[in-house]
């Protein structure tokens, strides 16, 4: 057996043994569900670690996040079981290198180590096109139906493929369908042909997407319970503002009660009147802080609902015409509303300032000394003809000082 010394990858002092021989050779690998390195705000993701080998070894599993500024706390969102790891309701933050190492001892002390290459997620700001999930909840019954309906493509209704991945579900193959659900264990609707009806089941839990010549939609992950409690909550974001019901449903006996969790906390007891097992909570006008892992329990705690993630955006009016937060436009609104107070200030302003000043300029050269209708009404004394005439040919200081000793004697 050759062993092969790996230096770390990405900032992980970890040393890696790697391990090959004639026989097998071992490779380990991150997928990406739904395929490709752009993520989509609010929706499901799911990794996948992958050792391709000819053994039958039983491999045990680590990942790795790369941050430039790792979190205090792990992030309640991001979930491992084994080799998934899974993003529930993707944010901005969700974007970097995820890698996955996977382990293999034998009987003896030597063991084999494999660290994969990372594979890196971009976080689109863009709004995908929206699937349709009817009921619009990430928990259900065994037993129940749901459907998926892809979106009205712009081209033609009948541009989307529906796509499903489920970790260990095994896919059909040599089989002719002639629609595009039966491979996913599902029926065409019988309203439309792009939706799919489905059975929950071990086989239709899992990521359901839509792809299609405009690119793919958002991803969504449906839960199959097979517990005596679920808890149904959005399975998309909600928004600021808004009321949103969560549905606490028992699946047999006589139950009228429920406590509500919220991170593991519990936050309230419920009692519901109505004969059909289902307990309601509301929270009117949510807001961030209502975001975070919901269940619900029995009133003696013997059953559990599976958690599941409220997830909830910037309100309506706060969102641009792509789908984004606008706190940044906000921003600039405000510089410019501010902009054009101050200029409806300061236009009048310089408006009657200039023109005081030319007031004062034209004043200065052509009002003084004082003109003739500011003049006090004073008699002058009787002149000759002809002395009149010598006072028009008078300069013009000439006339102001004789005109200033009659109106004023004695100067």
């Amino acid at each position: 057996m050759n062993i092969m010394l790996i230096s770390s990858l990405l900032g992980v002092a970890a040393v890696v043994l790697q391990a090959a021989t004639s026989k097998e050779s071992l490779r380990v690998s991150v997928s990406v569900w739904p395929p490709g390195s752009n993520i989509y705000l609010g929706e499901c993701v799911l990794l996948q670690c992958t050792v391709e080998s000819n053994s039958s070894f039983v491999w045990s599993y680590r990942w790795f996040r790369h941050k430039p500024h790792p979190a205090p706390t792990p992030d309640p969102r991001h979930l491992v079981s084994g080799d998934s790891y899974s993003i529930t309701a993707v944010t901005r933050e969700d974007a970097g290198s995820y890698w996955c190492q996977a382990e293999r001892r034998g009987s003896n002390t030597t063991s084999v180590v494999l660290l994969s290459q990372p594979a890196t997620l971009s976080v689109s700001e863009l709004p995908p096109p929206s699937l349709t999930l009817t009921p619009c909840t990430r928990q259900l019954f065994r037993g129940e139906h749901f459907t998926v309906q892809c979106p009205t493509s712009r081209a033609n209704s009948s541009g989307w493929m529906l796509r499903m991945f489920s970790p260990g579900r095994r896919v059909r193959k040599r089989i002719l369908y002639t629609d595009m659900c039966s491979p996913l264990g599902g029926a065409v609707g019988a309203d439309t042909s792009d939706t799919c009806v489905f059975t929950a089941g071990s086989g239709s839990g899992g990521l359901y997407w839509c792809e299609g010549a405009e690119g793919r939609s958002n991803a969504v992950n449906i839960t199959v319970s097979y517990g005596a409690i679920i808890l149904r909550t959005p399975a998309f974001p909600v928004f600021e503002g808004d009321e949103v019901v969560l549905y606490c449903q028992y699946w047999t006996g006589n139950h009228s009660k429920a406590s509500f969790f919220k991170n593991g906390v519990e936050i309230v007891t419920l009692t519901s009147s109505s004969s059909d097992r289902v307990i309601k909570m509301t929270l009117e006008n949510v807001t961030r802080e209502d975001e975070g892992l919901y269940k619900c329990a029995s009133q003696d705690r013997k059953v559990e609902s599976p958690e599941s993630w409220l997830s909830v955006r910037p309100g309506r009016g706060n969102l641009t015409s792509d789908g984004t937060a606008a706190s940044v436009n906000d921003s600039w609104k405000w510089i410019i509303v501010s902009c054009g107070f101050v200029l409806m200030f300061l236009v009048p302003l310089t408006v009657w300032l200039v023109r005081r000043h030319r007031y004062h300029t034209f004043c200065m050269r052509s009002c003084w000394p004082v003109s003739k209708e500011d003049l006090p009404a004073v008699e002058l004394p009787a002149t000759k003809q002809d002395v009149t005439e010598v006072q028009w040919d008078l300069s013009w200081m000439e006339m102001s000082n004789l005109l200033d000793k009659q109106l004023y004697p004695g100067t």
